[in-house]
């Protein structure tokens, strides 16, 4: 998550400032725990299915030991290569203000390189784009990776067939996509100790069948993977493609960073998390050696089986079941709260149309809730589970969304190392290179999986990504025309103070993008109501590529003359604009602009009627595009918490 979660964050964030205090431990024991319940769902549920399927791509002429040795090797070095050296110890470092996530990222970066700061906003808007394939797999997979081990009850095998097995999954998807609109913070407390004892449990039973094998700690020595890729082949890298859902979730420790800070994230891996993560692969792996050992013994047929509830015993399995769907909901949930919070600051960003945002909490601003995208989610969900029917099938679209966001992810750290760490090209290469080098072969390993699935997060993210085009494109031909039509407001205001219209009382509040210029809807309101307010505020909304903003730095002022005065509000791009609260009541000017009276100030927004023309601007489709998209997106009074009984709508006609 690529993502984040925030229907807790805002709990752990607030005892950050504790962290500072005497009560430093009893708070970073709770930002840990935090951490645990949130930030590592989605990499913690991976052994549900990654060794399986890990083993599956080798079985085509049957499995050896050497085979066994090979996947877990590869398995093993990818926790240590991807998640612990380039996530948990490099990356974790080029934050945001604290902030990750490949959004928070690309701001940092463009802020960073200045005027080339538009590849770095090209590769946000794909890491993003890539992120909403993978919000709609991980959901599906994990929960239908843990309905699955109702097979392995021999008493229940017969009840829970395929069928049953994806309606039970549908039903808690459904379940769960229908009470985000109500907020989870009253069950969110409970995310960390269930995590925990997720990772306790998986890595005891690790443990536990570890002496089956003893010697299968040896596959440390990664000659055994290197091994293994050299003598396979093409085999060898379907394979790799496979054992990378082993580390699928690593996004998510730089993009919740900000919420619990990286000491109770690196806490919580190396403590817990990645020793029981490394203990259950082992497990799996001396597990599946025993049952080849006894299988060649007896002369029969080795098949490669659902390891991880085969190695709980047969009267423990269902609760086993129970506590794999608690996990496998929790990491859905993390990813669902992450597309939330990703779509938030891309809105923000202008990335994408205005949505609907609800906060689903009056003491928190941080947990939200996005209707459309929320059913969006759903729809793609229970398409993927219906098509792919189980979790084998779905584990090949797993890996290409991840593997493409952790490319553009490690491109962009290179931007921040190299301009904002200031170093050198030739450093700043030799930290990257590698990096980038072994996402890329994780990337190729994948895609050599399309066909199989892969095609599915390809296909969202291409989506994705020309909706983001033609918004920004448009939004680009629509501010065109407006600076075209455009009158100085400086020179507007000196001309309405020689010859003043008809005054009335009141503040009027004229929303724009280009404080420099008169707001259209002010020039059809002097058009056609010849009236002028007795304040008049020219109020722009900037975007800020940071986080958050003070208070203090939230508004600024500038005075024109007795009737007009500009007021730019800036606003980082995990916050929500609200005009009405954040316009300052005391503009610290004379005369009439002396205050500002909620009660008598009226808002007044420009709305275009956009046209299409084959001729110029976009290409017919695009411009299509774009109008449904300008047409559907939020009304502009919800997303600046504006009260609709104080709004008027001014524009005109542009082609686009």
């Amino acid at each position: 998550m690529t993502g984040t979660a925030t229907d807790i964050m805002d709990d752990q964030t607030a005892a950050t400032g504790a962290a500072e205090t005497a009560h430093r431990h009893p708070a970073l024991a709770a930002l840990t725990i935090g951490a645990i319940g949130v930030v590592f769902g989605d990499i913690g549920t991976s052994p549900l299915y990654a060794f399986r399927e890990a083993l599956s791509q080798s079985a085509g002429d049957g499995i050896d030991p050497s085979e066994v040795l090979g996947v877990l090797s590869l398995a093993l070095w990818s926790l240590i290569l991807v998640v612990t050296i380039k996530y948990v110890v490099f990356l974790m470092r080029a934050d945001n203000q604290g902030e990750g996530g490949v959004l928070a990222l690309a701001a940092l970066a463009r802020r960073s390189v200045g005027i080339r700061s538009r590849l770095a906003l090209v590769l946000g808007a794909a890491g993003a784009s890539l992120f909403y394939g993978d919000a709609i797999i991980t959901p599906a997979l994990s929960v239908l990776s843990a309905m699955e081990g109702l097979h392995t009850i021999p008493a229940a095998a017969t009840i829970f067939n395929e069928d049953v097995i994806r309606m039970c999954t549908i039903v808690i998807l459904v379940a769960l996509f229908f009470i985000q609109s109500r907020g989870t913070a009253s069950v969110s407390k409970l995310f960390g100790p269930i995590c925990i004892l997720w990772f306790l449990v998986i890595g005891g039973l690790g443990l536990w069948h570890i002496a089956d094998e003893p010697s299968i700690a040896r596959v440390i020595w990664p000659g055994y993977g290197v091994s293994f890729l050299a003598s396979h082949g093409v085999v060898g890298l379907f394979v790799l493609g496979a054992v990378f859902l082993t580390v699928t979730g690593a996004e998510a420790l730089t993009a919740d960073m900000g919420h619990f800070g990286r000491l109770p994230i690196r806490i919580g891996w190396f403590s817990l998390v990645l020793p029981a993560l490394a203990l259950n692969y082992l497990g799996q792996g001396a597990f599946a050696l025993s049952a080849l050992e006894r299988a060649t013994a007896n002369g029969q047929p080795f098949t490669n089986q659902d390891w991880f509830f085969l190695m709980a015993p047969e009267s423990l399995r269902p609760a086993l079941i129970v506590l794999a769907g608690l996990a496998t909901v929790i990491a859905a949930q993390a990813v669902i709260t992450g597309a939330f919070s990703l779509t938030q600051q891309a809105i923000q960003l202008g990335l994408l149309p205005r949505l609907r945002v609800r906060q689903t909490s009056a003491d928190f601003q941080g947990q939200i809730y996005l209707p459309a995208i929320n059913w969006l989610l759903l729809f793609g969900v229970l398409v993927l589970v219906i098509q792919f029917k189980t979790s084998s099938a779905m584990a090949a679209a797993y890996g290409i969304a991840v593997t493409g966001t952790m490319v553009v992810t490690t491109c962009l750290a290179y931007l921040v190392v190299r301009h904002r760490w200031g170093w050198s090209r030739a450093l700043a290469l030799a930290a990257i290179l590698p990096f980038l080098a072994l996402d890329l072969v994780f990337f190729g390993a994948n895609i050599l999986r399309v066909i199989e699935g892969g095609w599915v997060p390809l296909l969202v993210g291409a989506g994705v990504g020309t909706i983001i085009h033609t918004w920004v494109r448009g939004r680009g031909i629509v501010a065109a025309f407006e600076k075209r039509q455009a009158i100085p407001l400086a020179d507007l205001a000196a001309a309405l103070a020689k010859r003043p219209p008809e005054r009335v009382p009141g503040t009027a509040v004229f929303l724009t993008a280009n404080p420099a210029s008169a707001p259209g809807a002010l020039l059809h309101n002097l058009k056609h109501n010849k009236i002028l307010h007795e304040q008049n505020l020219v109020v722009t909304i900037r975007t800020a590529d940071r986080p958050v903003v003070s208070a203090e730095k939230r508004a600024h002022v500038e005075r024109l003359d007795d009737n007009f005065a500009t007021v730019t509000l800036t606003y980082g791009f995990m916050e929500t604009p609200d005009i009405p609260r954040d316009l300052p009541r005391d503009l610290g000017v004379e005369t009439r602009m002396s205050g500002l009276d909620p009660m008598k100030t009226s808002y007044f927004i420009g709305r275009n009627t956009l046209k299409p023309e084959a001729e110029k601007g976009m290409p017919p489709w695009q411009d299509r595009l774009f109008m449904f998209l300008q047409r559907n997106a939020s009304d502009p009074t919800d997303f600046l918490r504006i009260p609709p009984g104080k709004v008027l709508e001014l524009g005109e006609q542009v082609t686009v």
